[in-house]
């Protein structure tokens, strides 16, 4: 008799088995350029960039698992709200990290403007997920 495999396990190794396909279409220098594009203005990038590289690999990898439903005829939009909850959980976090850690180079700096960066940032990073994975569905890769 064969062993009974758990339908579970099968399909946890081939979520990981697409994320890693998925992170090798990713730079770190890529990464580290929209750091310092979108939080150089607020914060020194250096003192959060580790913890914004992992929250950009998390919108990027949930962006790349929605879209499938992109690839199955749904828009970017109505995708996007199917993660909603997740993103949002990434934009808080994201926001947490970076008042806490972020050498803010103003005393003076508005609260909705540092939650607008990490939301513009998350969302970013998840349009880039999605496209890139709509286009591996759409090769078949």
């Amino acid at each position: 008799m064969d062993n009974v495999i758990s339908l579970k396990v099968k399909r946890h190794e081939k979520e990981l088995k697409y994320e890693k396909r998925m992170l090798k279409e990713l730079s770190l220098n890529e990464i580290k350029h929209k750091i310092s594009h979108n939080f150089d203005e607020i914060i020194k990038p250096n003192s959060i960039e580790d913890g914004c590289v992992d929250f950009a690999i998390e919108a990027f990898l949930l962006g790349a698992r929605y879209s499938r439903f992109g690839y199955y005829g749904e828009s970017m939009q109505i995708a996007n709200g199917r993660c909603q909850y997740e993103e949002k959980q990434l934009v808080n976090d994201l926001y947490e990290y970076v008042i806490e850690w972020g050498k803010f180079k103003h005393n003076n700096l508005d609260s909705a403007e540092v939650f607008n960066k990490c939301r513009y940032y998350i969302s970013s990073w998840w349009k880039e997920g999605f496209l890139r994975g709509e286009k591996r569905h759409k090769l078949r890769l």
